[in-house]
């Protein structure tokens, strides 16, 4: 590390990143240049440029990636289905390796030795970023403080803070509040509180959704028409990708959808506790298994939901850009070839209710054959006793074994 001259930041502008910046120019000796990407995270983010200015950086980039990080990375993630552990919707996890991807393209075109980000050693994101800066540039060095230096807490940062002059707002001394990350797809919880797996978390820390108890009484019914697996119209209105998952946030939240308090399992190791709010995901999830329960083939729908799991561990350990993942997504983007059509939902009070789905050109219900009147023939129901025995041909030779013993 002693020949870095020029490192990539990704720099929000808050504490631990502000403290990270000045270290590296003090630690390294070397050029810093900072990435602060617009992801939907809902906070102004044009006050790091000021914030890094102040403190001597020369470039500064900062990106709405709102559209490709709604289209590239969500909408896939959300073809397949996927949820961590049967509950989390990887709001974090599918950030990071836009974000790494953007590190390593600024590195590129700025000369820089290494790239640096304020993940600390416990937590998933560290292994987020660096899995996907390896896979895409596997001799660019990274920086990761949290590993390196000896400011180990809140107040060792808020103590370098006001000894380099650092401008943070909001100190708090004492008590830790909250840590918090946020994008367009969800916001998520962690530590306070939260860190007694018993203690219920407060009705002041969710910042997104109204309580489902304080939710309209009148439910909202919406539209959602579907194109090969992503929604290009809510209420016959079209949208873009980030357009889209901006409105189902806004009615999500109105009617306190997509709450979520959850015990996982870290990749390095350790459960931690941490609560999401994800209303738009929460929406969108429900509707599209809606719409491929319509056009999907049984066994293809199976595979999925087979492959889901691995998916999602993939998305959440780190490896969106690994060959495997790559590999999924083309199996999972080829199902969906025709998953096309029309979704009706009720949103009230948490609950997202589904009221209908219709698919004209890729439908495989065929109500001929599925009703419990007279189907004209178009069924034999005799056939089904064959269908019957033969499937039931091994159990029945297992039973007469044991019979005959």
């Amino acid at each position: 590390m002693s020949t870095i001259r020029k490192v990539v930041l990704a720099y929000s502008g808050g504490l631990d990143t502000s403290v990270i910046l000045k270290w590296l120019q003090e630690t390294y000796q070397c050029e810093v240049i900072t990435f602060t990407a617009d992801i939907g995270q809902g906070e102004e983010v044009a006050p790091a440029q000021t914030k890094a200015e102040n403190l001597g950086v020369k470039k500064i980039y900062i990106e709405d990636l709102r559209e490709e990080f709604v289209k590239n990375y969500v909408f896939p993630m959300f073809r397949a289905n996927t949820l961590y552990e049967g509950e989390y919707l990887l709001g974090t996890s599918i950030a990071r390796p836009l974000i790494a991807k953007r590190l390593v393209e600024i590195a590129h075109e700025t000369g820089a030795d290494a790239i640096s980000h304020g993940a600390t050693g416990k937590g998933n994101d560290q292994v987020r970023f660096e899995l996907g800066a390896y896979a895409l540039s596997p001799n660019l060095k990274v920086i990761a403080p949290w590993r390196e230096w000896n400011l180990t807490s809140r107040e060792k940062l808020l103590a370098y803070a006001d000894q380099h002059g650092i401008s943070i707002e909001g100190k708090r001394k004492g008590k830790s509040p909250y840590s918090m990350d946020a994008n367009l797809l969800h916001i998520s919880y962690e530590g306070g509180l939260l860190e007694d797996p018993w203690c219920a978390p407060e009705e002041s820390m969710w910042r997104w959704t109204t309580s489902p108890e304080q939710a309209p009484n009148q439910p909202d019914e919406i539209e959602l028409e579907y194109r090969q697996g992503d929604i290009i119209k809510v209420n016959r209105e079209s949208l873009s990708p980030a357009k889209v998952l901006e409105t189902l946030n806004y009615l999500g939240n109105k009617h306190g959808i997509g709450r979520l308090d959850l015990v996982e399992n870290r990749y390095v190791g350790m459960k931690s506790r941490g609560c999401y709010e994800t209303p738009g995901g929460s929406i969108m999830l429900k509707a599209h298994r809606a719409i491929e329960s319509l056009t999907l083939d049984r066994e293809v729908a199976h595979l999925k939901d087979e492959l889901m799991p691995r998916y999602a561990n993939l998305i959440y350990n780190g490896y969106w850009w690994s060959p495997e993942r790559k590999l999924l997504q083309q199996l999972i983007d080829s199902s969906q070839m025709t998953v096309s059509g029309l979704v009706s939902l009720k949103l009230y009070k948490g609950n997202v209710i589904v009221l209908g789905r219709q698919s004209k050109e890729h439908s495989l219900f065929m109500p001929k054959i599925a009703t419990f009147e007279e189907d004209a023939g178009a069924y034999k129901q005799q056939d089904a006793e064959g269908f019957i025995k033969l499937n039931a041909l091994r159990l029945r030779i297992e039973a007469m074994n044991k019979y005959q013993s």
